[in-house]
């Protein structure tokens, strides 16, 4: 008797085992393909790799290496047009172009500028909220090995091209709101070449590794 419980323990073993390796699915959640949460899943395990090889990499390496990644997270478009608001439709088609563009490089720069460096960090899902206008907030946290966690929110929007970041709160602060003030009042006292010339300033500082 003793020798059948004893065996009955290790195919019970055996079949916790099998399930831990055909079926994670049971153990840890999943994002849906296209979901807002595999989204941000999608630029976490970008910035995660740019950290893990940024001395490798360097900075052109690590823009490379996140620049599609961001491009098809991201409604860069949008967030470049809500920056400026009403003083989007004063610019030509030129100037847009010219704003998207630079916008863009900056974006992208300024994650190969921050994401460098590797020590143990990890991202951690909190939740999804839905938000107003048919958005969704995916609430995370890059979690250091000592040291206070810092808290990455982002509200996505469902476009032609499926859900899109558009904003990002870094500890609650929100990044399209610091952009708007900044840029919008270059811009209305100083003209659109001056915001161009404080934007690609911007990008320089981005490249220093």
């Amino acid at each position: 008797m003793k020798v059948l419980h004893a065996i009955k323990a290790v195919l019970r073993l055996q079949i916790i085992v099998m399930m831990m390796l055909v079926a994670p699915g049971s153990w840890a959640e999943t994002a849906e393909p296209g979901s807002p949460k595999e989204v941000v899943n999608r630029l976490h395990e970008a910035l995660l790799k740019a950290m893990r090889e940024g001395e490798k990499l360097g900075y052109q390496g690590r823009f490379e290496l996140l620049a599609p990644v961001v491009d098809q997270t991201h409604d860069l478009d949008f967030i470049a047009r809500t920056t400026l608001g009403a003083n989007w439709t004063q610019l030509d088609a030129t100037q847009q172009r010219t704003f998207t563009d630079i916008f863009r490089k900056l974006s992208i720069g300024t994650y190969a500028g921050w994401f460098k460096s590797h020590d143990g960090e990890r991202f951690e899902f909190v939740e999804q909220q839905s938000m107003p206008r048919n958005q969704v907030m995916i609430r995370s946290k890059l979690v250091p090995l000592k040291g206070e966690p810092v808290r990455f929110d982002y509200i996505l929007r469902q476009g032609k091209e499926g859900w899109r970041i558009v904003n990002i709160l870094a500890d609650g602060v929100s990044d399209l709101a610091l952009k708007r003030v900044e840029y919008r009042a270059i811009l209305q006292r100083d003209g659109f070449p001056k915001l161009i010339d404080m934007l690609k300033k911007k990008i320089a500082l981005t490249e220093e590794d």
